[in-house]
Order: C-alpha cells, then structure tokens, then sequence
C-alpha cells in the first residue's frame, strides 16, 4: 500500500509532465513499475495507467483536437499494437529491459533530426507513421518522444498536438489492453494498481493545462530528452538486475 501511494504521488508529477510536453509520464513511471513488479506486470499496469492520463489530456484539449490525423494515424495503429503487444507476451522479460533502453536512447537523435529537417507530414504518411508507432506501442508501451515529431510534423502547435496526440494514443493503447485482457494479463491486482496511478496521472494532466503556454520551445525539446535519457538509464540498470 505504502508503495502505492507514492507511485500515486510520483505518478501525479508524471502526469503535470506528461501534460506539459506531450510525452514523458510512462518513461517516468515504467521503471519504478519494472524495478517493483519486474516487466511483465509492469507493461500492462502501465498500460491502464496510460489510458487515463490520456485520458486527462483529451479532456483538457478536446476543443482543439485535429480527428483527421488521429483517425489516419489510429487506424493503422491499432492493429499494429495489437500485434506488438502480442510479441512483447511471447519476449523474455530481460529482452524488454534492454529494448526499452535502446529505443529510448535511439529516439534521442532522430527526435533532434527530424525537427532540424522540419518534416511536414500528410495524411497518408500520418497513417504510415500510425502502424510503425503502433507496433512499437504494442511492444515497449511508450513511444510518445516518437509520436511528438509525428504529429508536430503535421503542423500541430500547443493545445492541438496535446490533444490530438494523446487522442491517437488513447485508441492504440486501448487495442493494447484488449490484447493483455485476451492473453489473461489484466488480474484484479494489475487493474487496481493500473487505476490507482492512472487516477493520479489524470489528475497532473488536467493540472498541466494552467502552465502550457509558459514553457519555451528550447526548453520543451530539452526536457524531452532529459526524460529519454533517465528512462533508459532506469531500463539498463533494471536489465543488469
């Protein structure tokens, strides 16, 4: 219970993050959740903690949310988490440590690249980059340092990426879940666990509207990569375990 609760209380400072840049609450999260639980409880527990703070974020944005590239990055990408979801029950767990550790580390760079070639996107390659996101979605469960250049790149500024971004992701994890519920993953205690977080990454999301339009770009692309770099840092120390 004790660990819970200040799950709960990191969960809350996950999501005012989460909700400020677009990204970042289940790279926070997903290591303490791995370090306590290990790996396999941890992803779909997780995952029902992600829906909500998307959940959150949609809420707060919903008049500003673009559907057209949702539905064109969602329709693919669900399908794709479904299968990605289905070859993370079938990985060992210490392979799902390092590959969350290097595909953090990898985002890092081509997150810088993509913004400094302004990448201007099309419904089309929205759906294109909607299956490759998904499957990793599926796979490693957080992929929003990908998604933000995504969706960016379609031209998405402040209000509308956050909402529109956390909508997309709210459909592709919910095919997640539907994988974990059919695989007989989602246990009463990982549902609790999952609601209990999700409750308090909620909570930060809608807190974060207030101080949205305060944060500079500069500051934006840096606190991305300062989440990347500790969440890979906390998957390699959990892989060594």
């Amino acid at each position: 219970m004790l660990a819970l609760v200040l799950l709960s209380a990191l969960a809350l400072a996950a999501g005012v993050l989460g909700g400020v840049v677009g990204t970042g609450s289940s790279m926070i999260l997903l290591p303490v959740l791995v370090w306590l639980y290990g790996p396999r409880a941890a992803v779909p527990v997780m995952g029902v903690a992600a829906v909500m703070g998307n959940v959150g974020r949609v809420v707060a944005w919903w008049s500003r949310i673009r559907w057209k590239p949702v539905v064109a990055y969602a329709v693919p990408g669900i399908p794709a988490a479904v299968l990605g979801a289905r070859t993370l029950l079938t990985v060992p767990p210490t392979l799902v440590d390092g590959c969350l550790a290097l595909f953090f580390i990898a985002v890092i760079p081509l997150r810088r690249a993509a913004a400094r070639a302004q990448w201007r996107l099309r419904t089309r390659q929205m759906a294109l980059a909607g299956a490759a996101v998904g499957f990793l979605t599926g796979m490693v469960l957080s992929t929003g340092p990908l998604s933000v250049p995504v969706f960016t790149g379609y031209g998405l500024t402040n209000g509308a990426f956050l909402g529109s971004e956390a909508a997309s992701a709210l459909l592709l994890y919910a095919g997640k879940l539907a994988t974990f519920g059919g695989a007989g993953v989602l246990s009463a205690d990982v549902v609790t666990r999952g609601l209990v977080i999700g409750a308090a990454l909620m909570t930060g999301s809608l807190l974060a509207r207030r101080i949205v339009r305060a944060i500079p770009a500069h500051r934006h692309a840096l606190l991305i990569d300062m989440v990347l770099a500790s969440a890979a840092a906390g998957m390699l120390l959990s892989a060594w375990r």
